[in-house]
């Protein structure tokens, strides 16, 4: 799915921080054979796109002087205490040659291990790198636990139905969810190094005293 969004050509004035006063976020396009450019947006718009697409769908930015950028959007620098946009990197790329990217797993469904045998479930990765071309990446990846029948049951990299075209960088065997069990839990709390703890404290201490 392609998404749309109009920006303008930002000048030299006014700064940043002025555009952002207007309600226009500062942005800037760049890629193998895309000149950086600088841009900006309605920062209303901005937010629902981001909040729809995503870092994995491809976005057109139709530029009121007419030019057209199919993008990816690449990094979001957030202000520190309001947590708003600040600036918005993306970049541009080529609908003929694949790019690799990190999409998000959505775990879906119920585990009968987890339900009916008091096990645990274990996320071991909340995203995966694919490759593919721009516009068959998915938004996101549907895991669905409802697979993890039993204590002993685990979801891989190879269990993962991707579009065609789009593949995983990670190898097959690569654990995405597995179940743990109580017991296996109060092993994992009972394998802390409290020495190493008590060494930091003391640590901190001495540094303290420094000071």
């Amino acid at each position: 799915m392609t998404f749309t969004i109009a920006a303008t050509i930002r000048p030299a004035q006014p700064s940043a921080e002025a555009l952002r006063a207007e309600g226009r976020l500062p942005a800037v396009v760049y890629g193998p054979k895309t000149e950086n450019t600088s841009l900006s947006f309605d920062a209303r718009e901005f937010k629902k796109l981001w909040k729809d697409a995503g870092e994995t769908s491809v976005v057109s930015v139709v530029v009121t002087s007419g030019k057209t950028y199919d993008v990816l959007i690449h990094e979001i620098a957030y202000h520190p205490v309001t947590d708003e946009p600040m600036h918005v990197d993306l970049y541009a790329v080529d609908k003929t040659k694949t790019v690799e990217v990190d999409i998000p797993l959505e775990f879906v469904g119920i585990a009968p291990a987890v339900k009916d045998m008091g096990g645990t479930l274990v996320k071991v990765l909340h995203d995966l790198t694919v490759e593919g071309l721009p516009d068959k990446l998915p938004h996101e990846i549907e895991i669905d636990i409802s697979s993890l029948v039993d204590l002993d049951s685990v979801i891989t990299v190879a269990d993962i139905v991707l579009p065609e075209g789009v593949t995983a960088t990670l190898d097959g065997e690569e654990i995405i969810a597995s179940i743990a069990t109580q017991r296996e839990e109060e092993e994992t709390a009972g394998a802390v190094d409290f020495s190493t703890i008590e060494v930091e404290k003391k640590g901190k201490k001495e540094e303290d005293a420094t000071v």
